[in-house]
């Protein structure tokens, strides 16, 4: 009953994951809270009048709990107190309460997985970039995770299933608002042959905030981060930057400083980011040290 209790609750899309993880502190079980005022809930939660009144009203209705169930019997919903939640997501900072998954789930605690990110414009040699690196990757049976952005991120995912490897994209909306549109037949592969997974509730739509915020799970899920062009102020960057404070490996594919789409990348490089010119160079690594430490964890 505790973990449905708590999807309802996600599902609300009313609390943020601080404010969740407070409730889960002051009700483990989640019994009390459908028994609180809106006063209770408000300085308990300490969350404004005006949340805790929308929170009560949800959790005493019957169609938002019908609407749960719904859910639930759409999509294989994991949460962070189920034995299958991903052990890797354990580790990292802020991880996800509730994750909501479509296609092959048990990807999530497949390994060795690889994220391969960068640029949504792409140059005349971004695809290439992606199958000479990526390629020897997937066929060595890595699964590849993304976010099922244009450009780089969709690359990945096309060249994993192409080559019939595993891949998992996390997205930055909930499945009823597919972003971008122009992915959709993309999505419905995954579903079939892949895994798509987001926090976000089915009902939500895409926000510019999400985006940064999916990049942890993306970093987090994998053993290493693959940045195929990135510009200097890419959003790519923030993924890097979450996986090294995960103490995730970053490798980098460099190009000709002529490159605009290259000039994140050569900067990262420069910074000390492990340089990337075959697939051998991951490879290689998790054959070193990433197996020994990913099987620690899981």
């Amino acid at each position: 009953m505790l973990r449905k209790r708590l999807i309802h609750i996600h599902r609300m899309h009313l609390l943020t994951r601080n404010e969740l993880r407070r409730l889960l502190k002051f009700d483990p079980t989640l019994e009390k809270i459908h028994k609180l005022t809106v006063n209770d809930l408000k300085n308990h939660l300490a969350i404004a009048y005006k949340k805790a009144l929308i929170l009560h009203k949800n959790l005493q209705s019957k169609e938002s709990q019908i609407e749960t169930i719904q859910v639930l019997n759409k999509y294989k919903v994991i949460t962070i107190v189920d034995e299958d939640y991903p052990s890797v997501l354990k580790t990292i900072k802020d991880p996800p309460i509730v994750l909501y998954t479509l296609g092959y789930i048990d990807l999530l605690n497949d390994y060795p997985l690889l994220s391969v990110i960068g640029t949504r414009n792409p140059s005349n040699k971004g695809r290439e970039k992606v199958k000479t690196i990526v390629g020897p990757i997937i066929q060595n049976e890595w699964t590849i995770v993304s976010g099922m952005a244009l450009g780089i991120d969709s690359y990945a995912h096309e060249l994993a299933l192409e080559l019939h490897g595993k891949t998992i994209a996390v997205l930055g909306s909930g499945f009823e608002h597919i972003y971008p549109k122009r992915n959709i037949d993309l999505f419905q592969s995954m579903s079939k042959q892949g895994l798509l997974i987001t926090e976000y509730p089915p009902h939500i739509k895409p926000a510019r905030y999400h985006f940064p915020e999916r990049n942890r799970i993306i970093s987090g899920l994998s053993f290493g981060t693959l940045v195929i062009e990135a510009t200097i102020k890419s959003g790519t960057l923030i993924t890097v930057d979450q996986a090294l404070d995960q103490g995730r490996e970053v490798y980098v594919v460099p190009d000709s400083p002529l490159v605009r789409q290259a000039e994140g990348c050569n900067k990262l490089i420069q910074d000390g980011a492990t340089l990337a010119l075959t697939s051998e160079d991951i490879l290689r690594d998790w054959d070193l040290i990433g197996h020994y430490i990913f099987k620690k964890i899981k």
